[in-house]
């Protein structure tokens, strides 16, 4: 790989580490305040929404400055969000602020590969991409879990400059502290970012121009036969991965009795599975067998609902780690080929743009309906249950379609059949 993505992924770490270990924090104010419980999973759902109600800009905005750029104006906004919440903005306003970052983050992040790297590597380097990514929601979630543990807190917050009244008095406050500095380390890689030397487009200023050119582009995915199986087999993932963080937390509180910084800890074991599993999957399979990986999501679903039966320690966490790593590689894969037809179909920004409106979608409507079911008293025990069932019956119909669409023609001995 040349030098430029490693900068690239040394960006991506930085900002998706301070983006996980903020949920943690955020999670930890909110029960400070003694909020409703159900405003747990509604920070995930405030993060998203820019996702979804600036799908249609976000990904004109990466395609019309070089990608470096986008994604340091992108990683400003998030610091602009953490200094909200430190401010006393209220976690859910705040956090959505730094959702807004995000949203515009994500369609230059995954673009820039597709400009910047041949498509025989999209694989590996998606590969990487998730690896490190999930690597960052390991460390950001041990982090968060870390700054919010009583004897690490009260440590850092004995810590005084010679010299300076630094005025941080709260743990909540030397957690978002050390937040920022992390979103600051992120914006120097940002720096250091190479830039691609594809000719930009100026951004269109008229906005019904542009939700009719992401309507188009939305349909134009859906409609596609191997764009349609990816992007179905990518939302779910990513909805019932966001899903997944908060049921985890709070059934590691009620069956394993564990407080919110060491539930935050068996949170990141699924994180570390997620991992092992992406690096075997961009290691293992080429883009023309990435289709063969659907089976491993009907799997998870089938193995989740384990989670019921399991009170003891050591077995949960193998338990996380299996379902992380069918997850990291199964959908590995799944991102790699959506990317490469979405790039010919579209162009990079607009084909990530249209990839995060179904996702965050998806986010939206799984941590509502998770939150709902929290609110109205459903056990967790059946949480998880009904949470199993879905993605396994899910991803089953995703892979009648897919056979029924190879049925029609055979799409798939297009793609290349190169492992790395």
């Amino acid at each position: 790989m040349p030098f430029g993505f490693y900068m690239i992924m040394a960006a991506q770490f930085f900002s998706a580490l301070a983006d996980n270990a903020l949920l943690i924090a955020s999670i930890y104010m909110l029960r400070e305040m003694q909020s409703p419980q159900e405003y747990e999973p509604l920070l995930k759902l405030f993060f998203t929404l820019s996702y979804v109600l600036l799908a249609a800009f976000v990904g004109a905005f990466a395609d019309s400055m070089p990608k470096w750029r986008v994604m340091l104006i992108s990683n400003t906004i998030k610091i602009l969000g953490c200094s909200m919440m430190f401010f006393g903005v209220h976690p859910l306003a705040a956090y959505a602020m730094v959702g807004l970052g995000a949203a515009a983050y994500s369609p230059a992040k995954y673009g820039i590969l597709t400009e910047y790297l041949p498509h025989r590597l999209l694989v590996v380097a998606n590969g990487w991409i998730e690896g490190l990514t999930v690597g960052a929601i390991i460390l950001g979630t041990l982090v968060g879990g870390m700054l919010i543990k009583p004897s690490i807190s009260q440590t850092l917050l004995g810590l005084d400059l010679p010299f300076l009244e630094t005025g941080i008095d709260t743990v909540p406050e030397m957690a978002l502290c050390v937040v920022g500095l992390l979103y600051l380390i992120a914006a120097l890689f940002n720096l250091k970012v190479p830039d691609t030397g594809v000719d930009h487009k100026a951004l269109k200023s008229n906005p019904i121009y542009l939700i009719h050119d992401f309507n188009h582009c939305l349909k134009l995915l859906w409609r596609d036969k191997l764009g349609q199986v990816s992007l179905a087999t990518t939302t779910l993932f990513w909805g019932a991965g966001a899903t997944l963080q908060f049921i985890v937390i709070k059934w590691a509180e009620q069956a394993l009795h564990l407080d919110l910084s060491k539930a935050s800890m068996l949170q990141g074991v699924v994180a570390v599975g997620v991992a092992l599993g992406a690096v075997l999957a961009a290691r293992l399979v080429s883009m023309r067998s990435s289709v063969k990986v659907i089976p491993l999501g009907i799997a998870m679903g089938v193995i989740v609902n384990v989670m019921i039966f399991v009170t003891d320690m050591n077995l949960a966490m193998a338990l996380m780690v299996l379902i992380g790593g069918l997850s990291g590689f199964f959908v590995v894969p799944m991102n790699a080929l959506l990317q490469y037809r979405g790039h010919i179909l579209m162009g990079a920004g607009h084909s990530i743009a249209v990839q995060n409106f179904n996702e965050n979608l998806s986010i939206l409507i799984m941590t509502g309906l998770y939150a709902l079911l929290i609110s109205s008293g459903v056990s967790i025990n059946t949480v998880v249950m009904l949470f199993g069932v879905f993605v396994a019956g899910t991803m089953y119909m995703v892979k009648r379609r897919h056979d029924a669409n190879q049925r029609e023609f055979d799409s798939v001995s297009e793609l290349e059949d190169i492992r790395h």
